[in-house]
């Protein structure tokens, strides 16, 4: 069991960091406004999802001109990112000022159910134009990055098996390193990056010393809202087929990464996402073979909310977070 368990490693590794890099950049929308607002945005999956729409949406119209061949497919794809994250920003910014800042002194319970509302809400609008546009909710894009790639593994070495992969996973990994660098330059090197940490810190003090507190939380809606819509249009190249409800399930599973990592910890939802891939990943190709045959790769769901509650119970602050003690 163990042989067959590493023959298998390589691809279950290339496949998780695919994937935990899709939900570490989501987690980190999460965690950027709980560690200002202490605010769980449960919208924030379906702005992933949104963004995975626009992106495709503008792929088949790009796709559509003529001239688009002459074009390589990287620069179509960092156009579409660049608009992609620009439009669902602006979303995520609209969000926070019409469904979030007339609740800010309310009870913590209010927001966190408008959250919800907000994303069934998200989903059905997105279902409706899809719908309406394709007569069809299930959307999928232009093939893109489609060139398999297979390393030969087993000639180098027997105790691994081939694995093989697309190259839209090395354009998908490269960019969300990019993009979680870039932020976490960003929060710790630049003057709105301190700002932003300082109303985290402290509301009412950062006002105090001239930050306009909101506007700093706009941006990090903003910022939020970007990364989400940047990978709903990675993962549309990478998985091909979305529609309106991919948001749920994998917000909840980015949830659980910055949870897993320490929520408001910007690198330990990084480091969730990515170590929530490979172990949901590891799960898909091992349960069958752990359990002999009991459970099979259906259940990787249900072990990545069994890690959620076994890090809340021997370590609620996360793995890199750390322990806050209560104001009295």
């Amino acid at each position: 069991m163990f042989l067959e368990m590493i023959q298998t490693l390589p691809q279950v590794l290339i496949d998780g960091l695919t994937l935990g890099a899709v939900y570490a950049v989501v987690a980190l929308g999460y965690t950027m406004v709980y560690g200002i607002l202490q605010l769980i945005n449960f919208a924030h999956g379906e702005i992933f999802m949104t963004g995975a729409f626009i992106g495709t949406a503008l792929f088949i119209f790009l796709m559509g001109m003529s001239w688009i061949t002459a074009i390589p497919q990287i620069l179509v794809l960092i156009v579409v990112l660049v608009v992609t994250a620009s439009l669902t920003g602006l979303m995520g910014m609209g969000i926070e000022r019409v469904a979030y800042r007339p609740l800010r002194k309310a009870p913590r319970l209010i927001p966190l159910i408008t959250a919800i509302g907000i994303s069934f809400i998200l989903q059905d609008v997105v279902r409706f134009i899809a719908e309406l546009s394709s007569g069809n909710y299930i959307v999928t894009g232009p093939s893109l990055f489609t060139e398999q790639i297979t390393l030969k593994l087993s000639s180098v070495s027997s105790n691994f098996n081939d694995a093989s992969f697309k190259s839209s996973f090395i354009i998908v990994l490269v960019i969300a390193i990019i993009l979680m660098v870039s932020l976490d330059y960003f929060i710790n090197k630049t003057k709105y990056g301190i700002a932003m940490r300082a109303v985290a810190l402290d509301r009412d003090t950062a006002s105090l010393m001239s930050i306009n507190v909101n506007k700093m939380i706009s941006l990090t809606f903003f910022i939020g809202s970007a990364l989400g819509g940047a990978t709903g249009v990675l993962f549309a190249v990478q998985y091909g087929t979305i529609d309106p409800f991919i948001g749920f399930i994998l917000g909840m599973k980015a949830f659980i990464a910055a949870v897993l990592g320490g929520i408001g910890n910007i690198r330990g939802a990084m480091f969730g996402g990515i170590l929530l891939g490979v172990l949901e990943m590891f799960a898909a190709a091992n349960l069958s073979l752990i359990t002999a045959g009991i459970l099979g790769a259906e259940y990787k769901d249900v072990f990545a909310f069994a890690i959620l509650i076994l890090v809340l119970i021997f370590k609620p602050e996360g793995l890199l977070g750390r322990p806050v003690a209560e104001k009295v």
